[in-house]
């Protein structure tokens, strides 16, 4: 039966290493359908709290690059369900996924949530647009507010994804996500600290009338 992202990432050599390590039958007579070339609304509401993501990229050489990309939460986009896009923004102009992209388009994402030890695996075949080459996807895909300049755009056509499991993802967390869960503590320590200048004036003004 058919398990998507494995269909793609076992290869002969795979398969050696696999029956090397005794657990090749696993894999062999798998039972079940992972069908996983669509995205389902779970993956599109998870894609959508992201903020960064790790994209890999194999050169001419036979290289393997791979380089973070962040921005605002959401910034990656669900087009449909079988496409994401994002504009690429001006870093440190060496352009390597860019120039990788040109020569072979298969990428690999891996989009990471470290609070919810969780992270989702994606095979795609990217493809590199200028900014004026689909104005409307360049319009869905620019986050409103964000002052960072866009150079080009990156389409990404779904082959397969996988959901990973939790082992050795430490949970780690943003600022903002400290902040929001640190949020009630505050608030009633602020309603504490009224309480207490209520509490010293009322004292205060009871002790002069006396």
């Amino acid at each position: 039966m058919s398990y998507g992202f494995l269909d793609i990432a076992i290869t002969p050599s795979v398969r050696a290493a696999q029956e090397q390590m005794g657990v090749d039958h696993l894999w062999a007579d798998f039972r079940g359908e992972r069908a996983s070339d669509r995205f389902t609304r779970s993956e599109e509401l998870f894609i959508a709290e992201r903020d960064s993501f790790y994209i890999a990229s194999v050169s001419e050489t036979g290289w393997p690059y791979v380089q973070h990309r962040g921005g605002p939460r959401g910034f990656l986009k669900v087009i449909d369900e079988r496409t994401l896009a994002f504009a690429d923004y001006s870093g440190n102009r060496q352009y390597i996924s860019t120039g990788n992209f040109a020569a072979n388009s298969r990428a690999c994402l891996f989009l990471m949530d470290y609070p919810r030890r969780t992270r989702l695996k994606i095979y795609a075949h990217a493809e590199v647009l200028a900014l004026d080459a689909e104005p409307e996807l360049t319009e869905k895909v620019s986050p409103q507010g964000y002052r960072a300049r866009p150079e080009r755009l990156f389409r990404l056509r779904l082959d397969a994804f996988d959901w990973n499991c939790p082992q050795h993802i430490t949970p780690r967390f943003t600022e903002s996500e400290i902040a929001e869960a640190v949020r009630p503590l505050r608030d009633r320590l602020a309603q504490l600290e009224t309480e207490n200048a209520e509490l010293r004036a009322r004292l205060g003004a009871e002790g002069k009338a006396d």
